[in-house]
């Protein structure tokens, strides 16, 4: 049987071909964030025979999560699982003959060149526009293609960025949105066939870009619940804008000017808090000292501390992340991460 047998009724299709499969199956895609897009977008990658999928996520799988986020089932919810590891032990199932990379880390201006290296494209699984502009810049930088995609309530959007070639997101938003000014999963929802939709538009567009073929410049706008899309072109839209990053090579997010450390998470009345520098915490040792303050669990990713009274949940990764969740109070978040984990 031919390595490409199962994946013959895509390769019937014209836009692909055994020419284009077989670029797929040796092509190598990072994809940030393993939540509602990106859980789609990995499974829809895997079973498309992409060769080396690199996964990388900050969060666990939690129950809220199974509404929209495909790749996880209430085992992972149980035992606590990172949403990296969990996605990567249901893709392997799936599809034994492509390498999956699962990475549980917070992507940001000092990793991500290096989570890039060796990588032909980049899907943006992301809930967050600091993430984005960060991901837009390294893409510049090295000249990696990226599609991104968001997606909240009934709509979404989807825009295939080439260096070089296309706009870049700079050319569309100056920078990120003000807070509040904009919805969010927090405040609209989001439906679960919204996001299926964009990741599909999404891994197209991919598909395109790296079996050569050819990419339009635009932005494509869907809503699901009006059953309406469309595609504005951007054309020239770098030239008109003079923009910073693509026509004059600011580079913000890289160099780490337009970071935090601290962040809210969409629709999880949660704070993540990431330590100044990195490090490689003892869990067995994080664990131990915990234990006089409430419940502890863990497992070889990360160890969780149950706090009572006042009821707070404090989820702390190896690298010294801790997702502290019952607060939205960014100060609050900070206090309880210096109370329990001291780093």
């Amino acid at each position: 049987m031919s390595p490409l047998d199962r994946y013959r009724k895509q390769v019937l299709y014209s836009g692909i071909g055994e020419e284009g499969q077989r670029r797929l199956c040796a092509a190598r895609i990072l994809i940030v964030g393993c939540g509602a897009l990106g859980s789609v977008l990995a499974e829809t990658a895997v079973r498309a025979g992409i060769g080396f999928v690199r996964l990388v996520d900050r969060d666990f799988v939690e129950l809220t999560n199974l509404q929209r986020q495909v790749l996880y089932d209430e085992d992972d919810v149980t035992a606590q699982l990172p949403k990296a590891i969990a996605a990567a032990r249901k893709l392997q199932r799936i599809n034994s003959t492509v390498t999956i990379e699962p990475i549980v880390a917070d992507v940001d201006y000092t990793n991500i060149q290096g989570l890039m290296q060796g990588i032909d494209l980049v899907l943006d699984g992301t809930d967050n526009f600091e993430i984005r502009f960060l991901i837009n810049d390294a893409a510049l930088e090295t000249g990696t293609p990226w599609v991104n995609g968001g997606c909240v309530g009934s709509h979404g959007q989807v825009m295939p960025i080439i260096p070089g070639q296309t706009p870049c997101l700079r050319c569309l938003m100056e920078g990120v949105p003000d807070p509040g000014s904009m919805d969010t999963c927090d405040t609209a929802g989001v439906l679960a066939p919204a996001i299926q939709v964009v990741a599909s538009l999404q891994i197209v567009e991919a598909m395109k870009i790296l079996t050569g073929q050819a990419v339009e410049s635009a932005l494509t706008i869907v809503d699901v619940w009006d059953a309406s899309l469309r595609r504005l072109k951007l054309g020239d839209l770098p030239a008109r804008t003079n923009c910073p990053a693509c026509v004059q090579g600011e580079r913000r997010w890289l160099r780490g000017d337009a970071v935090s450390r601290s962040t809210s998470l969409c629709g999880r009345n949660a704070v993540q808090v990431t330590p100044p520098q990195r490090m490689t915490l003892s869990l067995d040792d994080l664990a131990a000292r915990l234990c006089a303050s409430g419940p502890v669990t863990r497992n070889p990713f990360l160890v969780r501390l149950d706090l009572r009274d006042p009821a707070y949940e404090i989820t702390v990764f190896r690298d010294g992340r801790a997702i502290i969740k019952g607060t939205e109070d960014i100060p609050t978040a900070r206090t309880l991460y210096a109370r329990y984990i001291g780093t």
